[in-house]
């Protein structure tokens, strides 16, 4: 899935808050900044898993606020075998 995350999610460890709750859960991907001031996800994970990850995901660290988040469905494999941070 892709999702991009809109409210305050930037300057808040709202990356970092996510990697940490997808290798708690075992989501692979990576999530990153993107210019606008929203977050860009895409992970993979069967749907439990993902359904609880969107759940932490909706909840955000302790200083951020998440106003919305657009899902979109991939089609592509997943190649991941871990989650990262990217730039």
């Amino acid at each position: 899935m892709n999702l991009i995350v809109t409210g305050r999610v930037q300057g808040v460890g709202f990356r970092y808050f996510t990697r940490l709750a997808a290798k708690r859960l075992g989501v692979v991907g990576w999530v990153r900044n993107k210019p606008d001031g929203s977050v860009e996800i895409q992970a993979w994970a069967d749907e439990e898993t993902f359904a609880s990850f969107l759940a932490e995901i909706k909840r955000g660290p302790r200083f951020g606020r998440v106003d919305q988040i657009a899902l979109t469905k991939l089609d592509l494999p997943a190649n991941y075998e871990e989650f990262d941070v990217t730039y």
